[in-house]
Parts: C-alpha cells; sequence; structure tokens
C-alpha cells in the first residue's frame, strides 16, 4: 500500500514570526515563498502543518 502524501506550499514569509513557526516552515523542507513539497502524512507533519498554518497551503488531505 502506497503511503499517503501531503504537498505542502509556502504561500507568506517567515520574516517577523515566531521562532517555533520558523522552524516547523523549515523542518517541512521550506525556503522560500511559493517553494512546494510533499511529505508523508503522519501525525508528526500533521502538528508541525497545524503549528504554522497561516504561512502554509496544503493539497490531499
Amino acid at each position: 500500500m502506497a503511503k499517503k502524501t501531503l504537498k505542502v506550499t509556502q504561500i507568506k514569509s517567515t520574516a517577523g514570526r515566531l521562532k517555533a513557526h520558523i522552524a516547523c516552515v523549515k523542518g517541512l523542507g521550506l525556503r522560500r515563498i511559493r517553494h512546494t513539497v510533499e511529505v508523508e502524512d503522519t501525525p508528526s507533519v500533521r502538528g508541525m502543518i497545524n503549528k504554522a498554518h497561516y504561512l502554509l497551503q496544503v493539497e490531499g488531505e
């Protein structure tokens, strides 16, 4: 069975945000605005997405 993935895109800048939120965005592998990555759908990844949800766009839920 194939593992589920989520497509995550950064849509806002991390400048001036909380350090924990910046760390979550970097932890997801995002580097700049409009950068998209595919990550596995795991509880830890979901937690990082939820913490910085206002900076991200998620597809494939």
